[in-house]
């Protein structure tokens, strides 16, 4: 068992295992890529980034992407932009490893129409609030004075388990884990989602390879949002008091998009 992990609890790991479905072994090698993917076009990816922005409210369908992505067909640009930008991220992330410098750098792509240049790629500074569309606090971020402390552990961590020899059943928990942690912690002024969805996708390819950006767990999230958003609130209102306890069903449905 890892033993020095700074932020990220490995308490429920046991109780994981026992709980993730038959077949992960079979569903992961059973991946392929699309037949309708080129050299310079990703069917999956577009997947990828198409559902993380649907997740974040972005009015956009597959067909029209990818009709925009692989053929050049135009739209408007506010219809696509946010999409191409996540795209580029996903793209920079297959290419490169995963360090606190590169996903800093993702975050300035698939931020690029999202926030000011200052903010991309830049921890936040002010205090961070999830507001519901009424406008009611569901979360409160961890400050701006524990922020850059709290991110860094986790990338510490994340960091730690690169080098870890891991069990399949163990990366998918890892991968789970540092996509929740990144998300309390929100350490952007926006691009959370999109980044921490990015991170876990990430962290599957560096410990099992490039199969793993064939998995379609954003479409899994957005097709299950309300279950993911319930999922994350479990664990509380606020940074300083989350019970990680309560992580389990959250946890399980990255094994569960796969199956």
């Amino acid at each position: 068992m890892i033993e020095n992990l700074e932020i990220i609890s490995t308490n429920l790991i046991d109780e994981y295992k026992k709980l993730v479905p038959r077949g992960l072994q079979a569903g992961f090698d059973s991946l392929h890529d699309a037949e309708i993917s080129t050299t310079t076009f990703s069917f999956y990816t577009s997947v990828s980034s198409v559902f993380s922005s649907k997740i974040e409210g972005e009015e956009i369908d597959l067909d029209s992407y990818v009709k925009h992505k692989k053929f050049g067909i135009d739209f408007l640009p506010d219809y696509t932009r946010k999409i191409d930008d996540l795209y580029n991220a996903y793209i920079f992330a297959q290419k490169h490893e995963l360090d606190r410098n590169n996903i800093a750098e993702a975050h300035n792509l698939l931020s690029l129409n999202i926030l000011k240049k200052a903010e991309q790629g830049e921890i936040r500074t002010r205090n961070m609030y999830v507001t519901t569309p009424d406008g009611r606090i569901e979360y409160v971020a961890a400050t701006p004075f524990e922020v850059k402390k709290q991110i860094e552990k986790l990338y510490n961590d994340i960091d730690t388990l690169l080098k870890e020899e891991l069990a399949l059943e163990e990366v998918f928990f890892f991968a789970s884990m540092i996509h929740l942690v990144f998300v309390k912690i929100h350490p952007w002024n926006d691009g959370n989602g999109r980044s921490a969805r990015l991170i876990e996708k990430w962290f599957l390819a560096e410990k099992l390879g490039a199969k793993a950006w064939y998995i379609q767990s954003e479409k899994y999230y957005y097709e299950n949002h309300h279950t993911y958003y319930n999922n994350l609130r479990k664990l509380g209102l606020e940074y300083s008091e989350l019970n990680y306890s309560k992580a389990l069903d959250f946890l399980l449905m990255l094994p569960n998009s796969l199956i």
